[in-house]
């Protein structure tokens, strides 16, 4: 007998214009208050997602902080877009600058397939990769969408030229939204960097092509070890890690790049690690014009690790300016460890490291023993293990076996390398912070900073030792380089902390109450810039501020008391009148004893 049940129901195929949105900073805002962020979001989607229907669009999907919905016309797809921005950028007028909800756009015209449920295809993709492109608050259209909308919208429409995303073949023609004074985007725009009159390149994270999320943190330490490398170069003017790395995961043209991070030439790869064989892939490109400069693959064994970082660097290095004497591209291609498993388990370190909350820097204490268990004689991470106990003494969490640990570990990674940049800065802060050896910590420093004056986290780290030896106009200039040498370091919260402890310790208390507010606004959490908050409202006299402020601070800290601040960080300045002062200005402003 014939078969004769019904066909199955293909997908239908149209066109249609797609729009994509997300939340930018999600994870981080769910990382800091989920509940807050999920009420937010709930309250926000309430008022957003019936927008889409009023504009005669279909939700597709809202798994999440995204948003995915279909409409029948370009127009109409981009008048939503705009009523969903400007709306948020109203409600999030009434939020604290660390917690505002910014959607980012994408709208395309494409081909799309249908079934019931969902739609597929090079339209939808094209609308997700113009929205990972968007600034916060902002809308990015394609070119199709911008030939149907010109002149029919409300809004200016900037062309900001063909972008290169993944696993799309061709450039993607994108124009950004203006939206005047009703812009949603709280954030001002990136302005554009000078750059310096040596040559300047940033290093952008590579992608991890193992097919093993569990690899990215080697990934990630490939190219730390890239950065530090062409750091000790003394021509070159590198980007720190910290800034290189905001652009992890994110569609970017290297033009955008070379503006924002003020460099001539930006360094792109990929890192593939299959058993015991390793394939590094890089790119060199001319951030001024596009244009690509060098690009190679360079494999080997595991064990050829080091190798393999040495050609990158040669390359790189050769590319950009091949006058630069051997000697410099040698001092480049020093060798931390031979002990391959040290090494990993110092990069699994370092990814937790950045987390910079207590568990975080548990983690991150624990890999830096397991790795100076594999090689006792890896100076490297007997440094990152001492600044791991630095970092907790700033927040309160030290405790007295702590230090000792951090001491001990310090005083042995200076006594194995002297020639190691990072770890004359790693042990030197800690010399200075936990055993108060002044002296040896400037000189380990200077040392560091000599080797390698490009980096970002040596001039925070002798900032920091300035202010312990009461030097606050050095350590603002050291800070102020270190913004320079990472411009958009997420972790720029700590910096402002030092500067704002730098202008209280000059009796400057205004403006040190300036920055240390600009420290809570980009993170909330940290207790040097409560405490300075604090300690500079009584010094202006400015009590009931004081006493709201200190409040504050044990909503986040409520087991703070001043007797263990005296016993950690307070007690670490060289002159103990600065610590006596902040003390006694907590003390002033309520905090328990």
């Amino acid at each position: 007998m014939a078969d004769v049940s019904p066909a199955r129901q293909l997908p239908e195929r149209r066109l249609a214009a797609i729009l994509a949105a997300d939340i930018a900073g999600y994870s981080r805002l769910m990382d800091e208050d989920e509940a807050a962020t999920v009420r937010d979001l709930k309250a926000d989607q309430g008022v957003v997602l019936p927008m889409i229907a009023s504009h005669g669009g279909r939700i597709i999907d809202t798994a999440g902080d995204g948003i995915l919905a279909q409409f029948p016309s370009a127009v109409r797809a981009t008048e939503c877009a705009v009523a969903i921005q400007r709306t948020m950028a109203e409600r999030n007028r009434e939020r604290p600058d660390d917690r505002r909800l910014m959607y980012r756009v994408g709208v395309n015209l494409g081909d799309v397939l249908e079934d019931e449920e969902r739609i597929y295809g090079d339209g939808v993709n094209v609308a997700a990769r113009l929205e990972a492109l968007a600034e916060p608050g902002g809308i990015l259209i394609s070119g199709k969408v911008f030939g149907e909308v010109d002149g029919k919208v409300d809004v200016g429409i900037e062309d900001r030229g063909e972008h290169q995303v993944k696993n799309i073949s061709r450039p993607i023609h994108a124009y950004a939204v203006q939206l005047g004074d009703a812009s949603a985007s709280t954030l001002p725009p990136r302005p554009a960097l000078a750059v310096p009159d040596k040559p300047s390149i940033a290093v952008l994270p590579f992608q991890n092509m193992s097919g093993d999320p569990e690899q990215e943190y080697f990934a990630d330490g490939i190219v730390e070890d890239i950065i530090m490398a062409l750091g000790r170069v003394q021509w070159f003017f590198v980007i720190a890690r910290n800034s290189s790395f905001t652009y992890k995961g994110v569609a970017t043209d290297v033009r955008q790049v070379g503006r924002e991070l003020g460099v001539h030439y930006v360094l792109e790869g990929s890192v593939r690690k299959a058993g015991e064989r390793i394939r590094i892939s890089g790119r060199l490109i001319d951030a001024t014009n596009g244009r690509q400069v060098w690009s190679d693959r360079f494999e080997g064994d595991l064990a050829d690790i080091f190798d393999l970082q040495d050609r990158v660097t040669q390359s790189v290095v050769g590319a950009v300016e091949p006058s630069l004497r051997g000697a410099e591209i040698n001092r480049a291609n020093e060798k931390p460890t031979q002990n391959m498993d040290a090494y990993s388990l110092y990069f699994r370190a370092l990814s937790h490291l950045y987390g910079m909350n207590r568990e975080s820097l548990a983690e991150a204490l624990n890999y830096c023993r397991s790795s100076v268990t594999k090689d006792p004689s890896f100076s490297l991470a007997k440094g990152l293990l001492a600044f791991c106990h630095v970092q907790r003494n700033s927040q309160g969490w030290l405790s007295l076996a702590d230090r000792e640990e951090g001491i001990a570990f310090a005083r042995a990674a200076l006594a194995a390398n002297r020639d190691d940049p990072a770890t004359l800065r790693l042990a030197g802060i800690a010399i200075g912070d936990l055993a108060r050896e002044y002296d040896l910590a400037l000189s380990a420093m200077g040392r560091s900073l000599a080797l390698n004056p490009n980096s970002a986290q040596a001039h925070n780290s002798a900032g920091w030792l300035d202010l312990l030896v009461s030097e606050p106009e050095s350590a603002i200039c050291h800070f102020e380089q270190a913004i320079r040498l990472s411009p958009l370091d997420p972790e720029m919260g700590i910096v402002f902390s030092g500067i704002a402890t730098a202008h209280f310790i000059a009796g400057r208390f205004g403006t040190a109450l300036d920055w240390a507010e600009r420290t809570l606004r980009e993170r909330p959490g940290n207790l040097v810039g409560h405490r300075m908050v604090v300690a500079s409202l009584v010094q202006l006299g400015r009590a009931d501020e004081a006493v709201a402020a200190r409040r504050r601070m044990q909503e986040t800290w409520p087991d703070l008391r001043l007797a263990h601040l005296r016993a950690t960080s307070l007690s670490s300045y060289k002159d103990p009148a600065i610590g006596k002062l902040v003390g006694n200005s907590l003390t002033a402003a309520g905090l328990p004893e």
